[in-house]
């Protein structure tokens, strides 16, 4: 019981975290679509709690927004966004967590934070969360507006790629750092 509460609360601390991040936003591209926070807390959620806590944390962001909570980017909700051209990347930022998440597995307290094999295990994690993103996000983005591949890719890929990069830098330690951290809680106790 206390380990499922326990993870509940990492669960709502992180999806909290990750509708505060709406509130850095950098317009950029073409696409309208602006540099933000909210993916690198998503990524960094599902690789802290590992397995389906940053889905779930991811979930709630989406729906709270959904709902008309201004937590979407620049401080905007509503389900109007769920169809419009950023609209993939909401869905994306939900399955980014899960793979992510499953990926970089369920923290544990024998964890070696900084082991070549852990990094390693937590930088394809990111990157696979990160890319993860942009799949529905430019399948969408190509079906609402009728552009062509190559047109998308300029407008709602290629402009974030340096920020993802220094995103992932940043995400990958501090989760490695906070992993055995958050076990120390999450851990079933027996």
């Amino acid at each position: 019981m206390k380990n499922t509460s326990l993870r509940s609360v990492f669960i709502v601390l992180f999806a909290a975290l990750i509708c505060a991040g709406c509130f850095i936003a950098i317009p950029a591209g073409p696409g309208g679509i602006p540099i933000v926070m909210q993916n690198m807390f998503i990524v960094l959620s599902a690789l802290i709690l590992g397995g389906f806590g940053g889905f779930w944390a991811a979930l709630i962001f989406v729906a709270a927004g959904a709902l008309g909570l201004p937590v979407y980017s620049g401080g905007s909700g509503g389900a109007a966004h769920l169809i419009g051209p950023t609209g993939g990347f909401l869905a994306g930022y939900v399955l980014a967590a899960l793979v992510a998440g499953l990926l970089a597995r369920l923290p544990s307290v024998k964890e070696k934070p900084f082991s070549l094999a852990h990094i390693l295990r937590m930088v394809l994690a990111a990157a696979a969360g990160y890319i993860i993103v942009y799949i529905p996000g430019v399948l969408w983005f190509m079906h609402l507006t009728g552009k062509g591949f190559y047109p998308t890719m300029a407008a709602c890929v290629i402009p974030f790629i340096p920020g993802d990069i220094i995103k992932l830098a940043v995400t990958v330690p501090v989760a490695a750092k906070l992993r055995p951290v958050a076990a120390r809680y999450l851990a079933s106790y027996k």
